[in-house]
């Protein structure tokens, strides 16, 4: 009867550890805690001569995460749109990209999801540090997307944002 008891602890013992070791495994990747340690420097030089023209510029706070820099829309000669963020800093993690957004996003308001963001997505972002440049979809209206977002896809929160003013 003994054997049988440590038998039957013993097999509960297993099937746990193997659940507890599933679940951390999936809060690992969900969360990815590592990246919060690792930073991905990128130092592009700018895409464009020197004909072109700055649009919009502004710098960016911090919301959840400390995020400093500036960012800049350029217009070229040839008519193609960039965003460039220079001195550009943040904290990594997963799943992060740049969006141009408007003002009254409820992403950017911090309101309850349930209305349609209204965001144009410019890419996932290169390195949560150093210069980087964008190509801002042609047909958009720059002037209607006032602010520039750094947003973690996978929790739907705003690392940081800046808020564009005429150059």
């Amino acid at each position: 009867m003994c054997g049988r008891m440590f038998s039957l602890l013993h097999k509960h013992r297993v099937i746990t550890a193997i659940i507890g070791l599933t679940v951390l495994t999936g809060v690992w990747y969900l969360f990815r805690p590592e990246l919060l340690f690792i930073n991905k420097r990128v130092n592009e030089a700018p895409p464009f001569d020197t004909t072109a023209q700055p649009l919009d510029t502004g710098l960016f706070s911090q919301n959840l995460h400390e995020t400093t820099g500036r960012a800049t829309i350029y217009r070229q000669s040839n008519g193609v749109l960039i965003l460039r963020l220079s001195d550009f800093r943040t904290s990594n993690g997963p799943d992060v990209h740049v969006v141009l957004a408007m003002p009254s996003d409820p992403l950017i308001q911090g309101m309850p999801q349930g209305s349609a963001p209204a965001f144009v997505e410019l890419g996932a972002l290169k390195g949560n540090t150093g210069d980087q440049d964008y190509v801002i979809p042609a047909n958009t209206d720059v002037s209607r997307y006032s602010v520039v977002s750094i947003f973690c896809e996978r929790f739907h929160a705003i690392f940081g944002t800046a808020n564009l003013k005429p150059f």
